[in-house]
């Protein structure tokens, strides 16, 4: 299946936005009834901060992604899968009961995908 990589990373981005919102939902609440600025002030609330943006993060990685995979002259850099292959890594060692394991497929597709001639672009 061509394209496969962008269309997994956007199923996990919102797969986590998902729980994020499920998770979070009170303390998203609280954030918006504050007025937002400076609304970050306790461990909840700056994880729940971040457990959303990380969602939207993916997100945006993955719609970079859908844009180099459907241009035939552009290839996804290896540099891009091993770091993404260490971030998971880490991320599973530190969480194991974690979502992270969803992100090892198109991290190691992208680290292990042949890049040849006209594909190969130094990073």
């Amino acid at each position: 299946m061509k394209n496969w990589i962008s269309k997994w990373i956007i199923f996990v981005a919102v797969g986590h936005t998902a729980v994020a919102m499920m998770l979070y939902s009170e303390t998203y609440r609280v954030i918006i009834q504050s007025g937002m600025f400076n609304a970050v002030s306790a461990e909840k609330s700056g994880l729940a901060v971040w457990f959303l943006f990380f969602g939207f993060l993916l997100f945006t990685l993955a719609i970079l992604i859908a844009v180099i995979e459907k241009n035939d002259s552009l290839v996804i850099p290896k540099s891009f899968g091993i770091a993404l292959l260490l971030l998971t890594t880490l991320g599973v060692l530190l969480m194991p009961a974690s979502g992270f394991w969803l992100v090892f497929p198109p991290a190691i597709a992208v680290t292990l995908k042949k890049q040849t001639g006209l594909d190969t672009i130094k990073t």
